[in-house]
């Protein structure tokens, strides 16, 4: 049971992620904290859990990890294309701080939990 745990953690971002995304879609009204901030939080356990799951098939090791400064790299990019770059050349993006501490944060959280789960 405790190697499910990233797995769960995977499945449950994913599930909240959706939800949050199809609401604001909807228009509904969401409180700023939410429809701002938590998939900026969730994406990055997100896309580091899939690259996980396929580096583990391709690489046929099921206890491989995705290195501590793979996950920094991700986080890096992410902040810089999407709170620098796409910011200045599209109108829909904003370039927020906080979102770039929560991609950071979420790539800690989960180095910690494939550390705990491999």
């Amino acid at each position: 049971m405790k190697k499910k745990g990233l797995f769960y953690y995977f499945c449950f971002s994913c599930i909240v992620g959706s939800i949050v995304y199809i609401a604001s879609q909807d228009g509904m009204s969401l409180p700023r904290i939410i429809r701002f901030y938590v998939n900026d939080f969730l994406i990055i356990p997100i896309v580091l859990s899939i690259c996980l799951y396929v580096l583990r098939w391709s690489r046929g090791n099921k206890r491989y990890r995705v290195p501590f400064w793979i996950i920094l790299y991700i986080s890096l990019f992410y902040a810089i294309v999407f709170e620098y770059f796409l910011p200045q050349a599209n109108e829909r993006y904003t370039a927020d701080i906080i979102d770039v501490f929560l991609y950071f944060i979420s790539g800690i959280l989960f180095y910690y939990l494939q550390k705990r789960h491999s």
